[in-house]
């Protein structure tokens, strides 16, 4: 939602002050297989929640665009892409992080320069003792995955994020929700919380957005450092 989560929480505050909502463009919160798996978590199916993957990312094309340039993007890949993996492991889990640890690898530093992350693997911990195993880069395809462990069972996802469609299967058989537009439904159901107050399964507000910022600052962090980061959202 902004290049750091002193920006997202200023343009939260400015909302509240004007009386008016804030919505964040997370087009997976409405998603059918998403929301079918986080009904099956919610229900039971899966049993307790041990662990989740997440694995997003692609080869950057054009080197001079705004995704590397720190002022723009306000760093690399995990400000772009691996903030799926970092939203998408609260959503399953259903649980806030609570540390992160997190490791850089770059290979490109004439691309990824300062400040701009080429690959990232970070780590979170949860609550419940759930962990949270994830991958963020700019220099990997064919990385579009969740995987989520319970102690009765599992749900993979792949791909897991993009226009799709979103394929899915359970320790029960296929996800075999209806195939949308991600936008379409997305403006559909954002226009119903705005005109008639729908609360969404999955929160689309500003104040989910700066969660998100502050675990990715964390994340920053924790590379900056080597050392384990605790994380209060």
């Amino acid at each position: 939602m902004a290049i750091s989560a002193k920006e997202g929480q200023e343009m939260v505050d400015a909302c509240k002050k004007a009386n008016v909502k804030l919505l964040i463009g997370y087009r997976m919160h409405f998603e059918p297989q998403t929301l079918e798996v986080i009904r099956m978590r919610k229900d039971g199916e899966l049993g307790k929640i041990t662990f989740f993957q997440g694995l997003t990312g692609f080869t950057i094309s054009d080197p001079n665009q705004w995704r590397v340039d720190k002022k723009l993007a306000g760093g690399g890949s995990m400000m772009d892409i691996g903030i799926y993996s970092i939203n998408g492991a609260r959503y399953m889990v259903g649980e806030e992080p609570i540390w992160v640890t997190a490791q850089e690898t770059k290979t490109n530093p004439a691309i990824f320069k300062e400040g701009v992350d080429e690959t990232i693997q970070f780590q979170m911990g949860f609550p419940s003792g759930a962990v949270a195993s994830c991958l963020s880069t700019y220099n990997m395809n064919n990385l579009d995955r969740f995987f989520l462990n319970g102690s009765k069972g599992y749900v993979e996802m792949w791909p897991s994020t993009n226009y799709g469609p979103i394929q899915g299967r359970s320790h029960k058989g296929p996800l075999n929700q209806p195939i949308v537009t991600h936008q379409t439904v997305q403006m559909e159901e954002m226009a119903d919380i705005i005109l008639k107050g729908k609360q969404p399964v999955v929160p689309v507000d500003g104040e989910e957005g700066v969660k998100d910022m502050k675990i990715i600052e964390a994340i920053y962090a924790a590379v900056k450092s080597g050392q384990k980061q605790k994380v209060s959202v």
